[in-house]
């Protein structure tokens, strides 16, 4: 079963993360456990979780502990899979640093595709794995350079040259010029 055969908000797939971290930490979670690792208030975690139990994902009672159903163990992993996958394409492929790579994949993991993701996943598994990947993101320059052998850059003719950046301007760039 997945998420959007659920129709879970992002929010509540938020809970089950939080739950699924918090039970394989513990052993279990209470409600208490969620307020503190999301940073919500009580009567929100309230309803969630009725809301999460009403949907048979997890076995929930006021003051009882809290833990996953089979069901809901599964979408939880989904959405643990998703979020691991976009925070290492973040960090490892893009270059980003792994505190904003974990902030965006909070925020991707929720619009993604399976699609998408197992492309994701794949790539990057070859990303880490393959032995002629040496292609990295250089912060120093702004772009991906292969820099094995060859003197600090990559040795390609259009690698950082001006020619690349008026062809290819990034959204970034045409948003601070006005431009979008």
């Amino acid at each position: 079963m997945k998420a959007d055969e659920l129709h879970l908000s992002a929010s509540l797939e938020d809970y089950l993360e939080a739950i699924f971290h918090t039970v394989e930490a513990k052993g279990a979670a209470r409600a208490k456990d969620i307020v503190l690792r999301m940073g919500v208030h009580n009567s929100s975690v309230t309803q969630a979780l009725r809301s999460l139990s009403e949907k048979k994902l997890i076995n929930y009672a006021p003051y009882d502990l809290i833990t996953l159903t089979e069901p809901g163990e599964a979408v939880a992993l989904g959405v643990v899979k998703r979020h691991q996958t976009l925070s290492k394409f973040l960090n490892q492929v893009l270059g980003l640093p792994a505190a904003e790579a974990e902030a965006e994949a909070c925020r991707l993991e929720h619009a993604v595709s399976s699609g998408v993701l197992n492309r994701l996943v794949r790539f990057v598994e070859y990303f880490e794995t393959c032995p002629q990947n040496d292609v990295r993101w250089d912060a120093n320059s702004g772009y991906f350079c292969n820099k094995a052998g060859h003197g600090g850059t990559c040795g390609r003719d259009v690698c950082g040259s001006e020619s690349l950046l008026t062809e290819l301007p990034l959204a970034d760039d045409a948003t601070k010029s006005g431009e979008a």
